[in-house]
């Protein structure tokens, strides 16, 4: 009854729908040791002994610690806790698996710490190499690309409780073969990004969007307000993509882990002195509280921008495992709020979502994927358009230019 297209397609989705849950299932249960780490860090000790967890004794004694602790996982560890993120893409070659209990005890301190980095690095790494491992056993004629495809994409599903992102991010990975139609490709991966995300929102909800007000109608002006708004979030971007690798190879010539990390963690504690404790962490929960408090002025928008954008440049460069997307997202948020006050003829919706389309694209190159970022934190259709237009000038201004990455050389 089936064409043989459509019973390859059968064939793989149990699969996609097995990785897709259990993508996900890592995520949650890692996100939620890590919160209990971190209310103990930031709620329960100070209190024990008597400080407030705001002052700048206690963020820069824990993200001191952090980075300690973090150095001693990658030191002794085995495998290193895995490949340092800095020097590789969102989605990569497998890992060995031994080094996977070093990658998530990493993560896991890291994320509690209140390190400026997101989980999505590590987690991708995680679910990429057991899918590889496990799969490779029980289906041995599926090779290991495809198993990398459905756990990323499982993954990308899982962090951001959509498909979405997944279906634009494989649409231009997956478009080489010219004898098999696009949606043949993405059928196992989108059904493993649904599987993904399904699985997220049985537990949490990722709470992206901000309470902006409505965009009424795309204007001409707003075009190039949009554009302008974009390429400053670029010029800043490209300021971090021209720190990170110095910084990294200088940082790495102390080489011990537990001195670079334990240097770069009395940085970030600095940083997050001077900025406040909205500056560290991931970024998503801070990031809502930034918008959603009426007391912040454009100095304090702009000082939040500078010290994340800092703190992601520090964690990276020292090799924290963790991703860089979401920071980036919180630098946009906050220079975006920062443009709407200086300027506020400008709306709101254009100068957030503009300042995140620019950054992302700095952080990923993904034009889709920072389409995605964008459009997911000021959910407004009337601003798709104008998005898009955006992106044209923006991609011209980044074509040719480095990624914010540093070389493997540099260690």
């Amino acid at each position: 009854m089936l064409h043989p297209r459509a019973r390859t397609m059968l064939l793989l989705a149990p699969p996609a729908l097995i990785i897709g849950v259990a993508s996900s299932l890592i995520l949650i249960v890692i996100m939620k040791v890590a919160a209990v780490l971190q209310s103990v860090l930031w709620t329960s000790l100070p209190s024990t002994v008597g400080l407030n967890a705001s002052s700048p004794t206690w963020v820069i004694l824990i993200l001191t610690l952090t980075g300690i602790a973090v150095g001693l996982v990658i030191r002794y560890s085995p495998g290193h806790a895995g490949p340092d993120p800095a020097t590789e893409p969102l989605i990569g070659a497998p890992v060995d698996t031994a080094a996977l209990p070093g990658l998530i005890i990493a993560l896991i301190i890291g994320l509690a710490g209140g390190v400026s980095l997101g989980p999505e690095h590590p987690v991708m790494a995680v679910n990429i190499a057991l899918a590889v491992a496990v799969g490779s056993r029980i289906l041995p004629r599926v090779n290991t690309l495809d198993w990398t495809i459905l756990a990323s994409a499982g993954t990308i599903g899982a962090l951001f409780g959509t498909p979405v992102a997944a279906a634009l991010i494989f649409s231009q990975t997956l478009s080489g073969n010219a004898d098999i139609p696009l949606w043949d490709r993405l059928f196992a991966p989108l059904l493993s990004a649904a599987a993904g995300a399904l699985t997220t929102s049985l537990f949490f909800h990722p709470h992206f969007s901000l309470p902006i007000a409505h965009y009424s109608q795309m204007q001409l002006a707003d075009i190039f307000s949009g554009a302008i708004v974009a390429a400053i979030a670029i010029a800043l971007g490209m300021v971090a993509v021209w720190c990170l690798p110095r910084l990294h190879r200088l940082m790495h010539r102390l080489k011990h882990p537990v001195l670079i990390l334990g240097m770069g963690g009395l940085i970030m504690g600095i940083l997050g002195a001077v900025g406040g404790n909205i500056t560290l962490f991931k970024g998503l929960d801070e990031m809502q509280q930034m918008a959603f408090s009426q007391v912040f002025t454009v100095s304090d928008y702009l000082l939040f921008a500078l010290i994340k954008l800092a703190a992601l440049v520090v964690a990276a460069a020292c090799g924290f495992r963790g991703g860089r997307i979401f920071p980036a997202v919180f630098v946009g948020v906050a220079l975006g709020l920062m443009l709407h006050e200086h300027v506020e003829a400008v709306p709101a919706a254009i100068t957030i979502s503009c300042s995140i389309l620019g950054l992302v694209l700095v952080v990923t190159r993904d034009a889709w994927l920072s389409l995605f970022m964008a459009a997911v934190v000021v959910p407004d259709t009337t601003l798709l358009p104008l998005l898009c237009i955006v992106m044209l000038p923006a991609w011209l201004l980044l074509a040719g230019r480095p990624m914010l990455a540093a070389s493997g050389e540099d260690k």
